[in-house]
């Protein structure tokens, strides 16, 4: 018997596409009235570059044309009136008014922290706010449907109370930090601000280039790369595990913490300055080797290795890719699932057996994306073999017992927009 694969649907933009209206008919049903707007914003997809942005690497994510969608309208108050169509029935409150750190719990912790991010920005003109939310961003995939919320809502806020933030790439990072500060220390989720930076700043037809060095600007730390699969005829195949993905149960904290405290033995600033030296040395798999004897246990090398290896990809994935080499961009791939699953130890058996079953069917490289622990995996392969894959991945599935997954042909698409 053959084996079907869901496949994920992105919803229409637009002010009557499917996203702004299925938010808008939420708000219309809850509040009573129209929306003063609707506004989206993407989830992404992380190429190569894993667990490099806080360590101030290099990363490249696409926007997914899947959204997250928000109708919103402005109050007068410090209140904050929320709803979403995963639970329509049950809208929540809360009040800005003397709220801290942690002081919202649940998915109302993400918006209600954007607000009072800006509000600490020094933008004190943000006040209460009805808003209605609609998503097709597949919650736990590691998609980024948390980043997908906060930048849409950011981008909502940033209207409704004239921030005049959102027009510009330097006023669209203020909004990115807001939404990290809503995740970091509202929500209490880690992130190292890749997916909020994709969500912002991504462009149709490109993958970002994202710089993550603290000492480079809003305009000199993203570089637009072209990535036209379609053109290369080429498919990016996304399949979402259904493996329980979360951040926040201390894996995620842990090595990161270790990341710092080998960059501080190492006497650099972080793990970029490290990659840097190594990657620049006449001979990189020595200068590597040497650098990491400086350190004191097997499993802090172990994590060091993928991190300035996982950097050094990225610009290799780039110039493979620009010249039409797709057999090397997909060892690429490879080699960052191999580090993930065996340096870095944040795959599960279901991102594995993801990739050795697209690897297996013909995909030039396969890898897991996203902070591992579960969520998705992306295969490179060529135009029209993405269902194929799919379907060999989920009989695989099938015949280890793991949840049916889901899949997704994803081209690059846009960043957060108002849709009306």
């Amino acid at each position: 018997m053959t084996t079907t694969v869901e496949f994920m649907q992105a919803w229409t933009q637009g002010a009557d596409g499917q996203g702004a209206t299925k938010a808008r008919e939420l708000f219309q049903k809850v509040y009573g009235e129209d929306p003063q707007g609707v506004w989206s914003a993407p989830g992404r997809v992380n190429l190569i570059g894993e667990h490099t942005d806080y360590n101030a690497g290099l990363c490249l994510p696409i926007a997914l044309p899947t959204r997250t969608y928000v109708a919103a309208s402005p109050r007068t108050d410090s209140r904050v009136r929320l709803v979403s169509t995963m639970d329509p029935e049950h809208p929540v409150q809360a009040d800005l008014d003397g709220l801290q750190a942690r002081g919202v719990s649940g998915w109302a912790a993400y918006p209600v922290g954007v607000a009072w991010a800006l509000q600490r920005d020094g933008f004190p003109q943000v006040q209460g706010f009805d808003l209605a939310l609609a998503s097709c961003v597949p919650v736990g995939s590691g998609l980024s449907s948390s980043a997908a919320m906060t930048c849409a809502v950011a981008l909502a806020l940033d209207d409704l109370f004239a921030l005049g933030l959102g027009g510009d790439e330097a006023g669209r990072v203020r909004l990115i930090q807001a939404a990290i500060t809503a995740e970091n220390d509202m929500a209490g989720a880690s992130t190292g601000g890749m997916d909020q930076s994709a969500s912002m700043r991504c462009r149709s037809g490109c993958a970002l280039r994202l710089d993550c060095r603290p000492e480079l600007d809003a305009m000199s730390n993203v570089r637009q790369v072209p990535f036209d699969l379609e053109a290369a005829g080429l498919e990016l195949l996304v399949v979402d595990t259904r493996a329980q993905h979360q951040l926040n149960d201390g894996q995620y904290d842990q090595r990161r913490a270790t990341c710092e405290q080998a960059a501080h033995l190492l006497r650099v600033a972080n793990l970029r300055q490290a990659a840097d030296q190594v990657n620049g040395a006449a001979d990189p798999p020595s200068a590597l080797a040497a650098l990491l004897e400086q350190l004191p246990d097997e499993t802090m090398r172990r994590r060091v290795r993928h991190v300035i290896s996982e950097i050094g990809r990225v610009d290799r994935f780039i110039e493979a890719f620009g010249r039409g080499d797709y057999v090397l961009a997909g060892r690429l791939f490879n080699a960052s699932h191999d580090s993930l699953r065996d340096d870095y130890e944040v795959t599960c058996p279901e991102l594995d057996e993801a990739v050795d079953a697209a690897r297996q069917g013909g995909a030039y490289g396969a890898r897991m994306t996203g902070g591992g622990f579960g969520g998705s995996i992306i295969a490179l392969a060529d135009a029209g073999k993405g269902s194929d894959l799919a379907r060999e991945i989920a009989e695989r599935f099938v015949s280890k017992g793991f949840k049916s997954p889901r899949a997704l042909i994803a081209l690059p698409s846009s960043a957060a927009a108002r849709e009306s």
